[in-house]
């Protein structure tokens, strides 16, 4: 039999509250690695409480970009979540966690302290 394995899916969402600046463009600098650890926190807690809570292992921020300008200058979130994969299980419910997502985001408005742009959830797995 195989292994149960790491598998890899992103997810990706814009912050209305969080003006961009080069800081967040700029791996290492305070203001990137303070943002990337709340983000990282929060993403992790959310994703711990959800249905593939028992599989996953962990999300990193990986990059945060200039955010669509609908709204004067949002962030865009880009991160990188690892689970373990049964050998025998589905490959991951994408529809699903995106709604349990959203769920526990109160309708893609609220992560933490955080405003989203409703519109701006993608999760690619």
């Amino acid at each position: 039999t195989t292994a149960a394995g790491p598998e890899r899916f992103t997810i990706n969402f814009t912050i209305t509250n969080l003006p961009y600046n080069s800081d967040l463009a700029t791996p290492d600098s305070a203001k990137f690695n303070a943002t990337q650890r709340v983000m990282t926190t929060l993403l992790n807690r959310l994703l711990k409480e959800s249905s593939i809570g028992p599989t996953f292992l962990g999300c990193e921020t990986i990059a945060f970009r200039y955010g669509p300008a609908r709204q004067g200058d949002n962030t865009g979130v880009d991160a990188v979540c690892t689970y373990r994969k049964e050998p025998s299980a589905t490959p991951l419910d994408r529809v699903g966690l995106y709604h349990e997502v959203s769920n526990k985001t109160r309708g893609i408005m609220q992560l933490g302290p955080y405003s989203l742009d409703t519109d701006s959830l993608y999760i690619n797995g």
